[in-house]
């Protein structure tokens, strides 16, 4: 018989109720506080309800009725200062904070609605109609809510996809030395999500990421049963969601979230161990929506849950349970109950009454007021900043400098080494940065010895977990991240945290929070890793919002514009190349704190007959190819790829010399970020253009192992030669 041992995880697994001796304790204060929330969230869920169903919601209307227990419970202790951020249905999350923050944590329930009160209940249904006066000027609606001043970090509309926000936003709490708000140290956060996300790679990669990392942030799970429409028992083999926290040694509670004493005890456990120190928390609230996923009928109507579930769930209404405890204390009779549901929903009346009026082409019916609407002028604002933090810092010195020689990949760690030395909220994060001296290339020499752990952060391999901790930290704006993705085509595996909320976090919140956050990568077509390692990932980041894109030819140019890239309040991705990384370089002499600008293309060879556009390592090739073939060939490096950043007069002012165009680029057609270029080129210029534009990609596959098909499947000098003699011969030359 083998022997077996029965194993403990180690870690607390808690069930928590309350007793009527905890009614009893509860500060009256606290519970005055909870009643008042409970009720306007109430009330202000109903109006929005009450207005989509008049047609007035633009989109979802994901309530959050019967689920307030959980927000109110869990944010009415908290500090302006800690940070929640949830998921589509965030409403009452986003509200709990707000209100707490404006009342200091205490609202009296005699006279709830005050003039700051009032303004957050108007600011929010104003945000969820989608008009200008909303926190996120109509940008965010139902779903996409984010006060910064009060701690409300943003909902989010994927599933899951706070969860390594909330991570990034805690390392800040934990790691920043001083600030003028209350004993920021101990700060924490807290991320919400429902039973339908307990399952997604993000939140579990986040989960354990916190814990080795000892960060101060609670997973808050609103277990409502039901993700749609599918119960938890049909996804999960334990629905006991709380238990995700043992596999991670993070200490979890279950609670009764239509119980908001029990939710508060709860958290204040976990708070006093996250605000120690302790690491992260789970906290699961089974919790129940009064109403189906979107919208004002039950799940009834759909035939998902029966009348008689909901009935059962609606008994335990978390509003009429904290009433009733408050009743046998004394603390509050019937009638005062019932005038704080009056003047809960009297203000929500009135903040209608700002934001809609009688419609005079449709008698009985109700419309926006048509002064309120955000102008369509604004569609653009804010999907990146207007890069003027660039102005006054040193311009690239003059041709004729003295220079100093050095391989790219010193450079690159060299670079680093001084802007971390000058700015302390540089942090350096990827897989083994830390270690291999200096990562797998070499970029990340010398700088964990001199900066420590602290700063130069070697990760686990999650890339949507430490890539949406950074999207955390940029946001937060105490820090200033610089990740390492040792391969671009890893970025798809956090594609999420990439495009979905780093680059359209300024946006989507209205176009006024910075994201200054730097993407390192390099393209390693030619290396022999294969179809899975070696894209070129320039097409994909021009055609997404948000991002800025430099791709450096040299190491001098490298330095000019990753210095740029660490002083943009954007998410800028800086692509290398390992064919660049063992060349003999040179830089100038002196300190490497010169600056290369958006809209500042290099013309590497003037010439007459064809522009020759390209970046990276094909600059080289493409003046090889002009050498060979004797074609008197303009070739401009472009420096910067993105759309707002490119150079255009540059570009024009080539064009409207030669009549011809040849963009040349290593990487797959698939993904070409030459065929955005080409379009937009021919759009721009077209009366100057004595041929269709041509392209020097590689080919429709993905490289190979074998090296006889790698090199079948990319462009280099050969490739440009014969694109060149087709431009050429174009002109009958």
């Amino acid at each position: 018989m083998p022997k077996r041992t029965k194993l403990e995880t180690g870690v607390d697994w808690i069930e928590l109720s309350t007793t009527d001796s905890d009614w009893q304790a509860a500060d009256p204060d606290l519970l005055g506080t909870m009643l008042a929330e409970l009720h306007l969230i109430r009330a202000f869920e109903e109006t929005v309800l009450e207005l989509a169903g008049e047609g007035l919601v633009h989109g979802p209307a994901h309530s959050s009725i019967g689920q307030e227990g959980g927000a109110v419970g869990s944010i009415v202790g908290l500090r302006s200062s800690d940070g929640v951020n949830g998921s589509h249905r965030g409403h009452h999350q986003f509200l709990a904070k707000a209100l707490t923050h404006v009342s200091g944590g205490v609202i009296d329930p005699a006279n709830a609605v005050d003039a700051a009160t009032q303004e957050v209940l108007q600011r929010t249904l104003a945000e969820i109609l989608g008009l200008a006066q909303g926190y996120c000027r109509g940008r965010g609606g139902s779903m996409h809510l984010q006060w910064f001043e009060a701690g409300a970090l943003g909902t989010n509309a994927i599933v899951g996809g706070g969860a390594p926000l909330a991570a990034g936003n805690a390392w800040a709490q934990k790691h920043s030395a001083s600030s003028s708000r209350h004993d920021e140290s101990s700060d924490l956060t807290i991320n919400y999500f429902g039973d339908g996300a307990a399952q997604i790679g993000s939140v579990l990669e986040s989960l354990n990421l916190a814990a080795a990392w000892k960060l101060p942030v609670a997973y808050f799970i609103e277990n409502n049963l039901y993700a749609v429409s599918t119960r938890a028992d049909e996804v999960t083999a334990d629905t006991r969601f709380s238990v995700r926290g043992q596999g991670f040694g993070v200490p979890s509670w279950r609670v009764d979230g239509m119980d908001p004493l029990a939710v508060h005890l709860a958290t204040e456990e976990a708070a006093a161990l996250m605000r120690a120190g302790g690491g992260p928390t789970v906290i699961e609230a089974e919790v129940y929506r009064f109403f189906h996923q979107n919208g004002s009928f039950p799940g009834s109507a759909f035939g998902y849950r029966t009348k008689d579930e909901e009935a059962e769930w609606g008994a335990r209404d978390p509003l009429q349970l904290v009433a009733r405890k408050m009743v046998e204390r004394g603390l509050i009779d019937d009638a005062g109950v019932a005038a704080l549901r009056e003047e809960a929903q009297r203000a929500m009346k009135d903040a209608s009454a700002e934001l809609v009026e009688v419609d005079p082409d449709r008698p009985g019916k109700r419309r926006i007021k048509p002064g309120l609407w955000p102008s369509p002028d604004f569609v653009n604002v804010g999907v990146r900043g207007d890069a003027s933090e660039l102005e006054g810092l040193p311009s690239a010195p003059d041709a004729d400098v003295a220079t100093r020689p050095i391989k790219f990949v010193d450079a690159i760690a060299q670079l680093m080494d001084r802007r971390m030395e000058l700015d302390p909220r540089i942090v350096v994060m990827g897989e083994d940065v830390h270690r291999l001296n200096g990562g797998t290339n070499g970029a990340t020499k010398g700088l964990v010895q001199k900066y420590g752990e602290g700063r130069v952060l070697g990760t686990p391999i999650s890339e949507n977990a430490f890539m949406g901790l950074a999207g955390g930290l940029a946001l937060d704006g105490r820090y200033r991240p610089v990740v390492e993705f040792m391969y671009p085509d890893f970025m798809w595996v956090a594609a999420d945290q990439v495009f979905n909320q780093v680059g359209k976090a300024r946006h989507m919140f209205g176009g006024d929070n910075p994201v200054p956050l730097v993407l390192r990568t390099k393209v390693a077509i030619g290396s022999g890793y294969g179809s899975q390692h070696l894209m070129d990932p320039a097409g994909i980041f021009a055609t997404s919002p948000g991002w800025r894109i430099v791709a450096p030819s040299n190491a001098a140019d490298y330095v000019g514009l990753m210095n740029a890239a660490l002083a943009l309040e954007d998410p800028v991705l800086v692509i290398e190349h390992v064919d660049l990384y063992g060349v003999a370089d040179e830089v100038p002499e002196g300190d490497l704190d010169y600056v290369i600008p958006p809209g500042s293309a290099a013309v590497r060879r003037e010439g007459s007959e064809v522009t020759v556009i390209s970046y990276l390592s094909m600059v080289k090739h493409a003046l090889e190819a002009i050498d060979l073939t004797g074609v008197d060939g303009e070739l401009i490096d472009l420096r910067w790829l993105d759309r707002a950043s490119i150079d255009w007069d540059t570009i024009g002012a080539s064009i409207q010399k030669t009549n011809a165009v040849l963009i040349v680029e290593q990487g797959a057609q698939g993904t070409s970020y030459g065929a955005w270029l080409a379009d937009e080129i021919q759009r721009r210029y077209f009366d100057w253009l004595d041929q269709p534009v041509a392209r020097v990609t590689g080919e429709e596959a993905s490289p190979s192992i074998s090296k006889v098909l790698e090199r079948a499947a990319i462009a280099r000098t050969e490739e440009v030669v014969a694109g060149l003699e087709a431009v050429r011969a174009g002109f009958g030359g």
